[in-house]
């Protein structure tokens, strides 16, 4: 349904279906008409279809999802065992020049701490670079407006944020960032910190794959396959493709635009209102635009999220038709999906990358049908009002995409550790905002950051099989692999560090005033921005709740801190549990060996990730949406 109803002349008494004159916004054409509706019947057939449209989506986009990942994670699979597909072997060339370049060896493999110093030596340099880019880039070329330093602290907060992986961003992009700090600095961190995270995957799944060996692989090589393999053509089809939906790919300036109705704008340039010939206020408005479709392809499939511009993909140049949205939401969970199939190929059982993506899909599905079937609903405060809600709780959401599309890329973006968004999250209903919290505290393990969703979904394999072995009295094993007391501290080492620095924090900020001075919110919505801030950053997803002035000395701090740690500790704890199993022999199956690729495997390890979750934060997020949802159900307004 492409049209906004507005009601004249109807009283809420009056409930009949009748000839009364409504006003109908049609948004193709951004025009008002008058309508005589002497059937309010189509537009509640329209709802429905838009309803039905809803369903269908999400159909067609899991079944493209699951469709693409088996191609694609055999690919990935050759690339990382060195089996380069014929169609990609011309830039074979280019990888050895950069060998020799580097001095870097592909027969040079790497103990897991070798391993993990060269991962902590590389990140610690894109830091530095970036950090001092941003402080720089007010001297430095390609910044046509003229932009100055970014601060210290802001400048801090976003280089761990993008080394990490997390694109988190407490500034307005196309207003802070010149065009060489969004090529060089972020957009090269889109591609080399999602690559970090592909490389730790793929030494773990070495850890499986391999029997009686000290190394886990080449950082360097992994790296460098990850971008120049995988990471750079798929940057470019998607680059094309948005380009052709409008997604601007320029050098020029920002542009400006007479704004038609004046009077209804308060924007106008620097040097304030212009008058035409006729004496006529006319309002001029900056438009922004720059090397954006590049950027936006990569943050996407690198799950980095950020954007160029700062209401993100929401915004008309971003993320400008439904098409240009379906491929944008696809990116976000191609690269982590087909992973497990990688997985599953690397280690000689390919059932075993079906079961996770499974797991996967049923639990994003049900907090899917979870989240659109509160933002769907209207919302109880404004029907108090008397005003007609037929699609649903619209506030925060863009027109263009509608309620089932936005939460669909909210249930996306933070199952993945991406973080961009169509539409704002602190405008959703209490549950209907309560499901992408939920999908960041599960570890951003529900698909995941490209690699780190997997490793962080195998830390729980680890735990379930562990339990699964102490109820029978077996020694627990995985893939061949005995699962012992290192395997089990590091796997719990990973699932408890964002838990700790989410609660902890959170708790450090509603304590200080500094934290409490961010706060534009009181009571459970206030308290629920806070939490949702600190588990964004820990789980490097990076998406923002708002209604959080969050760009301060306070949060760039803290919010730096706990994306370090949750990017950083995880990763070594899976890197040293790779180095343990590679060290191993494997284990004949026999009859006693749990089976993990079953339905009852599936359903004990989802049981597993929720049972955890709800221990770790359920009394937190009582005090917050769900306390909420109570009160909005009961009219009181707080």
């Amino acid at each position: 349904m492409g049209a906004d109803l507005r009601e004249s002349e109807f009283s809420p008494s009056d409930k009949k279906w009748g000839t009364h004159e409504f006003h109908l916004f049609d948004r193709r054409y951004h025009h008002v008409r008058c309508v005589d509706l002497f059937d309010l019947h189509s537009v509640k057939r329209g709802t429905d279809v838009m309803i039905d449209m809803a369903w269908i989506q999400f159909s067609l986009y899991l079944a493209a999802l699951i469709g693409l990942a088996k191609p694609l994670g055999v690919y990935m699979a050759q690339v990382y065992e060195g089996n380069i597909p014929h169609p990609m072997r011309w830039l074979s060339g280019l990888e050895k020049a950069i060998y020799q370049l580097t001095g870097q060896g592909k027969s040079e493999e790497m103990s897991w701490k070798n391993y993990a110093l060269a991962m902590l030596t590389f990140n610690t340099a894109g830091f530095l670079f970036l950090y001092f880019l941003q402080r720089l880039q007010g001297i430095l070329p390609l910044n046509p407006q003229g932009l100055p330093a970014v601060s210290p602290d802001s400048a801090f907060n976003t280089a761990i944020s993008f080394v990490t992986n997390t694109d988190w961003q407490g500034y307005g992009g196309e207003s802070t960032m010149s065009y060489l700090t969004q090529m060089v600095g972020l957009a090269v961190q889109n591609f080399v910190s999602a690559a970090t995270g592909m490389a730790v995957l793929i030494a773990l799944i070495r850890g499986f794959a391999r029997k009686k060996m000290e190394t886990v692989g080449n950082f360097w090589v992994d790296l460098l396959r990850s971008i120049l393999y995988i990471l750079l053509p798929l940057a470019v089809i998607w680059s094309v493709v948005l380009v052709s939906q409008g997604v601007p790919q320029t050098f020029d300036r920002s542009m400006t635009a007479i704004v038609v109705q004046p009077a209804s704008t308060r924007v106008f340039s620097e040097a304030g209102p212009t008058k035409d010939a006729q004496g006529q206020i006319r309002a001029e408005q900056t438009i922004a635009v720059g090397p954006v479709a590049s950027q936006i392809a990569i943050k996407q499939l690198g799950s980095n999220g950020g954007g160029y511009y700062n209401v993100n993909s929401a915004h008309p140049f971003e993320n400008p038709t439904p098409l240009s949205n379906f491929f944008e939401v696809l990116a976000i969970l191609l690269i982590p999906a087909a992973f497990c199939c990688t997985f599953g190929v690397m280690v000689k059982d390919r059932r075993q990358g079906w079961a996770l993506l499974t797991v996967m899909s049923i639990i994003f599905a049900v907090f899917l049908v979870i989240g659109y079937s509160f933002e769907s609903r209207p919302n109880p405060l404004i029907a108090q009002l008397g005003v007609d809600q037929p699609i649903g709780n619209m506030e925060g959401k863009e027109t263009r995409f509608g309620v089932g599309e936005s939460v669909f890329w909210a249930t996306a973006t933070t199952a993945a550790s991406n973080g961009s968004v169509n539409a704002m999250h602190d405008s959703f209903m209490p549950l209907g905002g309560l499901v992408p919290l939920v999908m960041m505290l599960f570890g951003e393990v529900i698909f995941g950051g490209v690699g780190s969703g997997l490793y962080g979904m195998i830390a729980f394999v680890i735990v379930a099989v562990f339990v699964a072995g102490l109820m029978v009295g077996r020694t627990p094993e995985y893939l061949g692999k005995k699962i012992e007391s290192f395997e089990m501290k590091m796997a719990l080492v990973a699932l408890l560090v964002t838990p700790f620095f989410v609660l902890s924090l959170t708790a450090l900020a509603l304590m200080t005033s500094a934290g409490k001075a961010g706060i534009f919110n009181s009571g459970m919505h206030g308290f629920t921005e806070v939490l949702y801030v600190f588990s964004s950053a820990a789980n490097n997803n990076g998406s923002a709740f708002a209604g959080l002035a969050a760009n301060n000395f306070f949060y760039n701090v803290t919010l730096g801190l706990a994306m370090f740690f949750g990017r950083y500790w995880i990763a070594i704890a899976m890197l040293a549990m790779a180095g343990s199993l590679a060290r191993k022999q494997k284990i004949p199956a026999s009859a006693g060996t749990l089976v993990t690729h079953t339905p009852l495997f599936i359903g004990w390890l989802i049981a597993t990730i929720v049972l955890i979750v709800v221990l770790n934060y359920l009394p937190v997020l009582a005090l917050g949406p769900v306390i909420e949802q109570l009160m909005l159900n009961q009219g009181m307004m707080f």
